[in-house]
């Protein structure tokens, strides 16, 4: 399987709407390249750029939807489309990740359930998801998570008790924190023995240096791939098969102990 990250520098100077035209034509760019693209977090306003989150904000099936939609069915693709400010109209906004099948259609929408900021930014300004996203594809099944969220490790057994063979995650991840990027990425493919695809902004929002370094890692912990800090596009090829042999080589999951899901009854 191919997959292709496209790490998306978010130009200040740069309008939403120009952007989603540019990552559009990027995204039919990967026609028959890979069967999979991944988009960063939040690359329509920036992460850090929250005093835009409220006005930018937009419905569920707005015009990023819309653009991505069409970008996913015109390259016959499937498309995690990274995060979006949403707009719920009965209740906060959401960090939300949107992913669409090769004819287009909108097959699953994941909250972001760690909000970042502590006590300001989006901690504050978006609210908190509820449910884990897996999504099956023919050749694998994708557990979807999103920056901040790559911290918390129980979110991750808690997609691959639910099947998932791969992990994507887009983030907004900044420069000075990036060698935790690259070690927590590594940390969720080795202890869950899954592939992780993650991937990063480049440039700077708001004032933030971004790390960019999209990075996919095997479940041995082998990196396969990794981008510099610019804007590019990195594509790779992986073997999703690869996981269930590891998982039959080196059995550790089975060894669980503590948080393993309630029998059935």
């Amino acid at each position: 399987m191919r997959a292709s990250l496209l790490q998306i520098d978010v130009n200040e100077g740069e309008s939403i709407d120009s952007r989603r035209l540019r990552v559009a034509s990027l995204v039919r760019e990967q026609a028959g390249a890979a069967e999979l693209v991944v988009l960063p977090e939040l690359w329509t306003t920036g992460a850090f750029a929250y005093e835009g989150f409220a006005s930018e904000a937009e419905p569920l099936e707005g015009p990023t939807h819309e653009a991505m939609a069409k970008a996913a069915s015109d390259a016959g693709v499937w498309l995690h489309a990274g995060s979006i400010p949403e707009r719920d109209p009965d209740g906060p906004l959401y960090n939300t990740s949107l992913v669409f099948s090769p004819s287009g259609d909108l097959v699953a929408a994941y909250r972001k359930i760690h909000r970042f900021g502590f006590d300001k930014g989006e901690a504050v300004l978006m609210g908190a998801g509820e449910e884990l996203v897996t999504v099956r594809l023919p050749e694998t099944t994708l557990g979807v998570a999103t920056c901040y969220d790559l911290r918390f490790p129980e979110l991750f057994r808690g997609l691959v008790d639910a099947g998932a063979e791969t992990l994507v995650v887009p983030a907004g991840w900044p420069e000075r924190r990036r060698a935790h990027w690259t070690l927590l990425a590594q940390a969720r493919a080795v202890e869950n023995q899954a592939f992780v695809l993650a991937c990063g902004t480049a440039g700077t929002h708001a004032g933030v240096p971004q790390a960019g370094h999209s990075i996919v890692v095997d479940p041995w912990g082998e990196v396969l791939a990794e981008a510099g800090a610019g804007e590019q596009v990195l594509t790779v090829e992986f073997d999703p098969a690869k996981v269930a042999t590891t998982r039959e080589q080196f059995p550790a999951l089975k060894d669980r102990m503590l948080g393993l899901p309630a029998p059935r009854r």
